[in-house]
């Protein structure tokens, strides 16, 4: 037999061993693995994952290393790197290893939503919600690509996101729900992602229930509701007073000057609204067109709005008015009817 195939076959066992919970054991075949081959890439990040699987981040870190000296910038000990450099609280170098994942995987699926992960945990929220919709959008199909954007979407307090790309998950993986008690290294992310989304479910009730600070983030859905009531509402009272001038008035001077007033100072106010939202039109929107179609209607109404009315000053018909409320009064009913909802 040669000293590849013995390797291999530690390799197996070792699997085996963490498939039971006997990570131990399984480190052990590993080390014999590496007797026989101190070089090998595999074993360094299997070793890395049994460590991280049974809780030792400095040894899975230092093995990931390892495999990335042989190895560089390869995806899955970059992944295990980062995963131990979070449990660390090393946040700063655990974002700055995810960087190098998004970098070296800029279409693999796997690093992108891992990246996120990382990203999330080290607390660099946006990042990582940039780089968990890359990874839906690579694979749509895989289950864990929705887990890590819940994951993402719940730690941003973005509660209607993460509950319905969790889901879409279980809908895809139905044995999701039992992820967190899997014991072994072949589902660790799966398991780890999806135990830590438990947590944070089950401290939501409690966050949403406490008082609010004064300078306490609302929720982006929260907002984006708030910028549909009145960045929409303005448009359709606005448009309104345009339309009743323009009908009592000889000319139409009169009316195109109010319009422009009313679309300026309702742009402003939309963009007042829109700057608490991070990453509104980069990453939300687009976001929120495969989740939430609805609210993302209506928030592109909001903008339509101005742009009609400018519209109107321009060639003095009355359509531009007519589809200015028509697009205000759409948008008011779809939040109003999730509000009653």
């Amino acid at each position: 037999m040669s000293s590849d195939a013995t390797a291999e076959g530690y390799l197996q066992r070792a699997q085996l061993l963490a498939d039971l919970g006997r990570y131990d054991e399984a480190a052990g075949e590993v080390g014999l693995a590496l007797a026989l081959e101190p070089a090998n890439a595999d074993a360094l990040t299997t070793l890395a994952r049994v460590h991280l699987a049974a809780g030792r981040p400095a040894e899975a870190r230092a093995a990931a290393e390892a495999a990335l000296a042989v190895a560089p910038d390869t995806a899955a000990p970059l992944v295990a790197r980062g995963l131990a450099l979070v449990e660390q609280g090393e946040y700063a170098e655990a974002a700055d290893t995810a960087g190098r994942l998004l970098a070296a995987g800029p279409a693999d699926a796997y690093a992108q939503r891992s990246a996120a992960a990382i990203l999330s945990g080290s607390r660099n929220g946006q990042p990582a919600l940039n780089a968990a919709w890359r990874g839906v959008e690579l694979a749509p199909e895989e289950s864990q690509a929705h887990l890590v954007l819940a994951l993402v979407a719940a730690r941003l307090r973005l509660y209607d996101l993460a509950e319905r790309a969790y889901r879409e998950a279980l809908r895809l993986d139905p044995e999701l729900d039992r992820a967190g008690d899997e014991p072994g290294i072949v589902r660790l992310e799966r398991r780890r992602y999806a135990a830590a989304l438990a947590e944070l479910a089950e401290s939501v009730p409690a966050v949403q229930a406490a008082p609010a600070a004064p300078d306490s983030p609302r929720g982006v859905v929260d907002d984006l509701r708030r910028l549909v009531l009145y960045g929409a509402g303005w448009t359709l009272v606005g448009a309104v007073l345009v339309a009743v001038a323009a009908a009592g008035a000889s000319s139409s001077g009169p009316s195109r000057f109010l319009a422009v007033l009313v679309a300026v100072s309702g742009a402003a106010l939309g963009w007042l609204l829109a700057a608490r939202v991070p990453g509104l039109t980069r990453t939300v929107l687009p976001g929120l067109l495969r989740s939430d179609r609805s609210l993302a209607l209506s928030v592109y109404a909001v903008a339509a709005g101005p742009v009609l009315l400018l519209v109107y000053t321009a060639v003095g018909t009355p359509w531009p008015l007519v589809l200015a409320i028509a697009v205000a009064a759409v948008g008011e009913l779809a939040v109003f009817s999730r509000t009653v909802r």
